[in-house]
């Protein structure tokens, strides 16, 4: 197993200083190939449908109007998922975007496009999701073209979930944002652990880097100082990893303070508990496993997946005031109600790969939980269990092999440490300009290794 800290210091040393496998509508009547002669820009697609979008919404009174199954839809645009953005052929063109309604649902809505750039008309458009959750998915034919398949067809590996043992490079890249002054910069780095083989095959950062060791969670941290020099240059992080399905593993019973206490964002107190034991009554006695899984299902029943309103945060008070949130909410809020009733639990983020196609961009980060219990820890993934109700009882317990793990726990502190103090969960970097926080936009991207 490859030691990465090591590794990453070599590396040190030596440096001293949408989808890009095509979606494609295929109808009983329509076929197009993902391998066109003609390839348009990705941006200038990405411009089109916004361009589209504008003028739909300049026409519907400040709303992209839709009609679905005679519903008056009224949206605003959330985002376009530029890792989705496809060449479909000459002239014709995909897209995805996130399109809140005004009552508070997010829409995943499909376009597709045809003409060139700066005269591209949209063909098609059809609801493909709702709160995270898809009405259809997508499946690939022999000769690359793709077809709609409903849900009920559809496979675990269509549906996100690779079984046994997956192989592929990870890419991190960070693009730096002007930089006025002094500045720091705070990144996860992967490590092996049992259930991931990760190493490390390219390191390029600017500025003075070390790596730091988190104690409390065993993490590895990559510490830039930065300057003015290094405004608007890339970091470029690449994994080869070697991910393994997870299922529940013994483990020594774990340290009260950190997995049964309160963190800054998940809080353990009556609120929680009175939910917690509302949630598993009638199961007192019948064992931690019984009870987690009421948890479990409480939030499944109780929240929506919707990146809209204050989420992101991992902020349990927030899930619970609005039963709303993306991952980071559905596992903080299991994390507090399960701490709240002597049940030890943990949080972890990284990213989720796509099981459905070989590479290409992902759509962020995702995160997950732990509980504890019988002797092992028990992986979970609520918010995508949420997302397909057929895989609620995989992901009790279950985590798949297409996922990497960046790093574990919240509130990790480090020293040097940021100014705004300990950092919330890491994933996307922490930076600082002049001790101020900043922004530095930040994408994944994979290529999986044929088996």
């Amino acid at each position: 197993m490859i030691n990465t800290r090591i590794a990453i210091m070599g590396f040190l040393l030596i440096l001293a200083s949408c989808h890009s496998g095509s979606r494609v509508e295929n109808e009983a009547e329509q076929t197009f190939s993902n391998e066109p002669p003609a390839r348009v820009n990705i941006a200038e697609i990405e411009v089109g449908i916004k361009n589209y979008i504008q003028e739909m919404v300049k026409q519907g009174g400040g709303y992209f109007n839709f009609t679905d199954n005679n519903r008056e839809l009224r949206l605003k645009l959330v985002r376009v998922h530029t890792e989705y953005l496809s060449n479909l052929g000459p002239d014709r063109h995909f897209a995805c975007v996130d399109l809140a309604d005004v009552s508070g649902d997010v829409y995943d809505v499909d376009f597709f496009l045809e003409g060139s750039p700066g005269n591209m008309g949209v063909t098609e458009t059809t609801l493909h999701k709702l709160n995270g959750k898809p009405f259809y998915t997508w499946k690939q034919k022999k000769d690359k073209t793709w077809y709609r398949l409903p849900l009920e067809e559809a496979s675990a590996e269509l549906l996100g979930v690779i079984e046994g043992k997956d192989e592929f490079e990870f890419h991190y890249q960070v693009d730096l944002p002007e930089i006025t002054g002094p500045a720091f910069m705070w990144l996860p780095l992967a490590r092996s652990d049992s259930f991931q083989t990760v190493e490390l095959v390219r390191l390029k950062v600017p500025g003075k880097q070390d790596v730091l060791e988190e104690k409390e969670y065993g993490n590895s941290i990559l510490y830039l100082e930065l300057d003015p020099e290094s405004s608007e240059k890339q970091i470029e992080i690449v994994y080869k990893v070697v991910r393994l399905e997870k299922g529940p593993y013994k483990a020594q019973k774990p340290e009260v303070k950190t997995y049964l206490g309160p963190n800054l964002l998940i809080p353990v107190d009556t609120r929680f508990r009175n939910i917690a034991e509302e949630a598993i009554q009638g199961k007192e006695k019948d064992g931690t496993l019984v009870q987690a899984r009421a948890l479990y299902d409480y939030i499944i029943d109780n929240m929506r997946y919707m990146k809209y309103g204050d989420y992101g945060r991992g902020d349990a008070v927030y899930a619970c005031d609005s039963k709303t949130g993306n991952c980071t909410e559905f596992h903080s809020f299991f994390i507090s109600l399960a701490r709240s009733i002597g049940i030890p639990a943990r949080f972890s983020i990284g990213a989720s790969i796509p099981s459905d196609r070989n590479e290409g961009g992902i759509d962020g980060y995702h995160c997950w939980a732990e509980f504890y219990a019988e002797g092992k820890w028990w992986p979970v993934d609520i918010s995508e269990a949420n997302k397909y109700s057929s895989l609620a009882t995989y992901y009790f317990g279950r985590h798949p092999a297409n996922r990497i793990e960046l790093s574990r726990g919240r509130d990790l502190e480090v020293a040097p440490g940021p100014q705004s103090g300990p950092i919330n969960f890491l994933a996307y970097p922490v930076l600082e300009v002049e001790g101020r926080s900043a922004f530095a936009k930040t994408t994944f991207s994979f290529t999986r290794k044929s088996i």
